[in-house]
């Protein structure tokens, strides 16, 4: 199994939504570089589920990967804010994957708080210039992060 950390905005996707739904597509990731950890990804992987461009950015929960990478409908649907023009059905750049919910932290983990942790110090998402929505996680991060739950 793999670790993850996975990014959206409350307002469109949030850890309560998530377990609200108990399933859903992740899709909209715009990004060719997180697109190809979105490919990496396989079935009962895990990941935290950070809540970004909102007053309080933070890990808020986890999340397990339920359907490995398909082609993102959206990419496909003119009404959609993630419409690729130059996508088709044919050849279509972008994945999604199926999520459900597995935990919602008591507390969002903040970056503040996260970047003040050394075990964390080689995390993606806590140095500069870092603006991915989805990163790999390692094992031994996983378990830092869990500590602080």
């Amino acid at each position: 199994m793999a670790y993850w950390l996975m990014k959206s905005e409350p307002d469109e996707l949030s850890i309560t939504d998530l377990a609200r739904l108990k399933n859903t597509r992740w899709d909209g990731v715009r990004n060719y570089q997180a697109r190809n950890f979105i490919r990496s990804m396989a079935e009962g992987d895990e990941f935290f589920f950070y809540h970004s461009s909102c007053p309080e950015p933070g890990i808020a929960g986890i999340a397990r990967i339920t359907a490995a990478g398909y082609p993102d409908p959206t990419a496909l649907d003119p009404d959609s804010h993630y419409f690729d023009a130059k996508a088709s059905t044919e050849k279509n750049p972008w994945t999604a994957v199926d999520v459900s919910h597995v935990e919602t932290f008591k507390k969002v983990l903040g970056l503040g708080y996260l970047k003040q942790q050394t075990a964390l110090a080689e995390l993606p998402l806590v140095q500069k210039g870092s603006r991915l929505s989805v990163m790999p996680v390692t094992a031994e991060q996983w378990v830092a992060v869990l500590a602080l739950r």
